[in-house]
Order: structure tokens, then C-alpha cells, then sequence
């Protein structure tokens, strides 16, 4: 592998002038300036990002925090990120949290000491002070779906609670008289929205009450344990909104042990919209987010506020769609 220090000799210059030549700092005469960039291409010499990042306090890369891998959704919105960043000539450093406040303080201490360009962070467990900690080390950020939104900071997210809406009246709409919800976690931003979308349809029926509401973790096996809750607590239930399809793959389980015809005695509607929901059996209604765009949407953002660090935030929000399959055809 071809030095800096061969490239020096070679164009018969400091390694100083090399350096400043790479990185655009400095001053050389223009005749300097081609010899040394002309023997850069000659010997295929590859600069030290590693090194070029301490010097410059800039790394030409951009970390995006999400919660899981094990979620479809989230390599979806991950690929939209990458593809953008991509095309602004980035690389993306990818951090699973798990949604474990520990993991996401050691990724965001390790992210500042490595120079990134700036931060996508989709987790429960980030705060504002994390959000203003990066701001004030310059590192711009911007917040991507499940992340609460009570902050001044720049956010890309979606109407969960207009798709909640959605899924519930459809239910209704098709004939259900007692519509479950299973929710997810009590902290998590989405879940509550999607919460409150449901409770809007529902809330003044008058079989209506708190315990047609089961708490799941957005997981497969919370899908089924929930069903099976709300099965023993509710027989008459005959229609089920799950906050995210892994929970309603995880229901079809329990609904089928349980002697339940899925749509005809139990229909089904999730919320994300991620493409193993339309390879069950049978294939899950689902309110759709626009998951790749969202990712792309985050990237252009966030190249905005690094370009233009005193650029105003801004908060988007894009629509979400009913897709009509099977398990809510009646």
C-alpha cells in the first residue's frame, strides 16, 4: 500500500504539502497542486480516512441509532438512509440498541469521539439532553419515527395516529362489534399514538373499556400472548388492531389454536406495512408506513443542517396508507 511519504518523495514535496493538498488547507502554487495530485493517481495512493478524520474532526460518516435489526422495518428505513447517504458520498455506521438506555449512552460517547458528521437516532431511550449534548459538539441530529418529538430538533416521522384511525374504522366498517387493541410499549411515542387513534373510534361505544386494550412489545411472541389475553378476558371479541404486523403474525398463532377463523370470526389489521405481512396465511391488512422514504427523508435532512449547521429545524410528518388483505376481508 502506497505512503504519504512515497507520494512526498515521489512529487518532491513535504509530506506537510501533501497533506494540506488532501485536505484543502493551505496554500500551493497550482503547479504543485497537479504534480502531487497527478501522482496520487499514479501510485493509487488511498489517504488514511481514520487519520484524516483526526486532523479535520470530520469522519465523511454519519451514524444512524435504531432499536433492532430483528424488525423488518427497520432495515427498510435503514436502506433508505444508506442509499441517500450514499449519493452525498457518506458511509453509514450502523448501531443496534436493543432499546437499552446503556447501549445507546456508550453509542452516543463513542459516535462524538469518532468524528462523525451527524446522528439519525430511531430508540426509546434518548433524551433531550443527548439531542442537545450533539448540537452543542456540533454534530447535527435528527429523530426518526419511534423517538419522542417534544424537542426543538429536527424529526422525520409519520400520522400514527390518523393510521390508527384508520385500521379501527375499517374494522368497524366491515362489521366488527368488539375490536381489541394490542398496544405497544407503555414508553414508546408510536405505540401511544397509535393508542389514542384507536380510543378515538372506540371510546364511546358502550362495550368499550380499558381492558380490551392488551400491552404487547412490538415482538412476534407478544402478538401471541396478547391474543390469547384478550381471548380469555373477551370471548365475543371478533376483530383485533395490532400496533405493528410482528405482533399480528404473532396473533394468527393464537387465534388458530384457539378455533378462530381469521377473517370471517376475527378480523386483522397491523400497522408498518413490512412485506413478510403480505406472505402470512392469510396475508395481513396493514396501515402502511413509507419506510424507505422516511430513511431517505432523515439522510436529506440531516445533510441539510450539516451543510448549513444554523439552518432552522424542522419537523416532518408524511402521510400513512390502508392496504387491504385477507385477514380483515370479509
Amino acid at each position: 500500500m502506497t505512503t504519504i511519504k512515497e507520494v512526498a518523495a515521489k512529487a518532491k514535496v513535504s509530506v506537510a504539502t501533501v497533506s494540506r493538498i488532501i485536505n484543502n488547507k493551505g496554500q500551493a502554487t497550482p503547479e504543485t497542486i497537479a504534480r502531487v495530485q497527478a501522482t496520487i493517481k499514479e501510485l493509487g495512493y488511498k489517504p488514511n480516512v481514520v487519520a484524516r478524520s483526526l486532523a479535520s474532526r470530520t469522519s465523511s460518516t454519519v451514524a444512524l441509532l435504531v432499536p433492532t435489526i430483528s424488525n423488518p422495518f427497520f432495515p427498510e428505513l435503514a436502506r433508505g438512509v444508506e442509499d441517500e447517504a450514499n449519493a452525498h458520498g457518506l458511509n453509514i455506521f450502523l448501531c443496534n440498541t436493543d432499546d437499552e438506555r446503556g447501549k445507546v449512552s456508550k453509542y452516543l460517547t463513542s459516535l462524538q469521539e469518532r468524528y462523525v458528521d451527524g446522528v439519525i437516532i430511531s430508540s426509546l431511550n434518548i433524551n433531550k439532553d443527548d439531542l442537545e449534548e450533539l448540537h452543542v459538539n456540533g454534530i447535527p441530529t435528527v429523530t426518526l419515527d419511534r423517538t419522542f418529538n417534544t424537542h426543538e430538533f429536527s424529526s422525520i416521522g409519520v400520522k400514527h395516529r390518523l393510521g390508527a384511525q384508520l385500521a379501527t374504522q375499517h374494522l368497524l366498517e366491515i362489521g366488527c362489534k368488539r375490536i381489541g387493541l394490542i398496544r405497544g410499549p407503555e414508553d414508546d411515542y408510536t405505540a401511544v399514538q397509535r393508542m389514542w387513534g384507536y380510543r378515538d373510534c372506540v371510546k364511546n361505544l358502550e362495550w368499550f373499556d380499558p381492558s380490551w386494550i392488551a400491552l404487547g412489545d412490538f415482538s412476534v411472541k407478544s402478538g401471541y400472548l396478547c391474543m390469547k389475553e384478550l381471548l380469555q378476558r373477551h370471548p365475543d371479541i371478533d376483530g383485533v388492531f395490532a400496533s405493528n404486523d410482528l405482533m399480528a403474525i404473532g396473533l394468527l398463532k393464537a387465534a388458530y389454536e384457539w378455533g378462530r377463523k381469521v377473517p370471517d370470526e376475527l378480523a386483522i389489521v397491523g400497522f408498518d406495512g413490512i412485506d413478510m405481512s403480505q406472505y402470512t396465511n392469510p396475508p395481513i391488512s396493514t396501515i402502511k408506513q413509507p419506510s424507505y422514504k422516511m430513511g431517505q427523508m432523515a439522510m436529506k435532512e440531516l445533510v441539510r443542517l450539516m451543510k448549513k449547521p444554523e439552518s432552522e429545524f424542522r419537523k416532518i410528518e408524511l402521510d400513512v396508507e390502508l392496504v387491504f388483505r385477507e385477514s380483515s376481508m370479509r
